[in-house]
């Protein structure tokens, strides 16, 4: 066996002229209605998914609000997502930049059909059901167990 000498290895450097962008290109965002207790306390998921991949990027749980929203927003930050393809819900308008916000029901299918198959799959979030949750962190709990588990592939 051989041993190489540093004198004897020839390293080419390349230098990319053009720096690779990192970011996600259009992100989905909408929000889902369910309850805790009684349809008078309603609980909205708060979420957001890569367009390209489908794959879930974050969400948040909590009421209607813009509050609500800009806790979605800061999560998302690190994403470098360059636009946002939202309904026409006025949070998304207020807190989202004119130039990179497309609203519309075209490019939120997607989202949607995330939306079908956790009220598919996750029993306490069908409109007609005796499954309900009684308290909003055992709702919470519930439903981010599942994100986590089959979204991020986390073993819980």
């Amino acid at each position: 066996m051989s041993w190489l000498k540093p004198e004897s290895v020839e390293v080419e450097i390349v230098r990319v002229e053009e720096p690779v962008e990192i970011g996600i290109e259009e992100s989905e965002l909408d929000e889902m209605w369910s309850y805790v207790g009684k349809k008078i306390n309603p609980r909205w998921l708060w979420h957001a998914i890569d367009r390209q991949s489908g794959q879930v990027l974050a969400y948040v749980f909590g009421r209607r609000k813009d509050q609500v929203f800009l806790q979605l927003k800061k999560l998302l930050e690190p994403f470098g997502i360059k636009h946002y393809c939202t309904d026409g819900w006025g949070a998304y308008g207020r807190h989202l930049p004119l130039e990179s916000h497309e609203i519309g029901k075209r490019k939120t299918q997607r989202i949607e059909r995330k939306h079908l198959n956790l009220r598919t799959r996750i029993k306490r979030l069908t409109r007609k059901t005796i499954c309900f949750s009684k308290t909003e962190e055992m709702h919470d709990l519930v439903i981010g167990l599942f994100i986590n588990r089959y979204e991020f592939g986390l073993k819980i």
